[in-house]
């Protein structure tokens, strides 16, 4: 669960959500951009901060490992729910020695954080994990690098930041190489996208990458008017709360959902499931990405971010043998180069 801040997903958060945090966390350590911690007047080397950047990623990318059997064995909101509850739990520590904070959050604040709550941290991670049941996992982790063209352009119509001159043609490229992944038998998209292969967890896919994206925009709202450790907190409790009242609605908050029979019969097995989602996938490479930003140049930190597209790739490829065509595999090779030249481009005009 990307635990973004807008970001932080209640599982994966992509560049523009990161970039965001990184300015929150410059905010904080003005030295931070720099790739360098002061202490005592002294400078700290931090050539290591790139690599805690992508070892944090990295571990983001590992989520499908635990998710797609967790589907075998719950409803995929049910995942989603207890994926908050444990997190949650991870975090309560840091919520607790930052409550001081609240009284001073803006209302403005609190509706940026209700809604990257309900669309980042809860709807979005339900269609992530829906996408992952009904479609090819490697190309449901190579679609939702479509993300940040969608948080770029929805901070230019909220935000009005400024769109470089080339934004439009590295986005329609990565969109235009996002069909062709999606799609085994591209000769045929004249004549149906179903006979094209174009299946249900793609759909799911491009709808997650859509309130994650969106989720990345309030983030920033929230980033301005809170800490970032606050922020990760309360972005877990709204998504938990959220997920609760999804359950309720859906008349699926009682014992016999929340742990069905087939939980029952493989109760250990589900246990270390969810722990591995909510740890290894979650809070911990939420913390060594955050170590790792504070001592990483927005600029380098983008880079290699890529760990978690090719940490997931090796999972649902390698792992779980969801193997691609090899139109599929250079789409996605295309896919990947046009959303970096998109964080490159907007890099350079945001720094002017």
């Amino acid at each position: 669960m990307r635990l973004s801040s807008s970001s932080c997903r209640v599982g994966r958060c992509q560049w523009s959500i990161r970039q965001r945090l990184t300015a929150a966390l410059t905010q904080e350590r003005p030295d931070a951009t720099r790739g360098i911690l002061m202490q005592n007047g002294k400078t700290i080397s931090a050539s290591y901060g790139p690599w805690l950047v992508g070892l944090g990623a990295a571990l983001w990318g590992t989520e499908s490992a635990w998710r797609i059997p967790l589907n075998e064995l719950f409803d995929a909101r049910v995942i989603v729910f207890w994926e908050h509850v444990l997190i949650l739990i991870m975090f309560l520590p840091i919520l607790i020695s930052r409550l001081h904070e609240i009284p001073k959050i803006q209302p403005c604040t609190w509706g940026y954080l209700l809604f990257s709550g309900f669309a980042g941290s809860a709807v979005g991670t339900i269609f992530f994990t829906l996408a992952l049941k009904y479609g090819n996992p490697t190309v449901v982790n190579v679609i939702l690098n479509i993300q940040p063209v969608i948080s770029t352009l929805g901070a230019f119509l909220l935000f009005h930041d400024r769109l470089a001159r080339r934004f439009f043609l590295y986005a329609g490229i990565a969109i235009i190489a996002g069909v062709f992944v999606s799609v085994q038998y591209p000769e045929l998209i004249g004549v149906s996208f179903e006979r094209a292969g174009l299946n249900l967890g793609t759909g799911y896919a491009l709808i997650c990458a859509l309130f994650w994206g969106l989720a990345t925009v309030a983030g920033r709202g929230v980033m301005i008017g809170m800490s970032l450790r606050l922020a990760s907190s309360l972005r877990v409790v709204v998504g938990l709360t959220c997920m609760t009242l999804i359950l309720l609605a859906y008349g699926k908050l009682h014992g016999a959902a929340l742990w069905p029979p087939a939980v029952q019969e493989h109760a250990a097995k589900a246990i270390v499931l969810l722990v591995l989602l909510a740890s290894i996938s979650g809070g911990i490479p939420l913390l060594i990405y955050f170590q790792g930003l504070r001592l990483t140049r927005a600029s380098t930190a983008g880079y290699f971010e890529m760990m978690q597209t090719l940490a997931a790739v090796c999972t649902t490829w390698g792992v779980l043998d969801a193997s691609l065509h090899l139109h599929q595999v250079i789409a996605a090779l295309v896919l990947i180069v046009a959303v970096t030249m998109v964080h490159w481009v907007q890099q350079r005009i945001e720094s002017r």
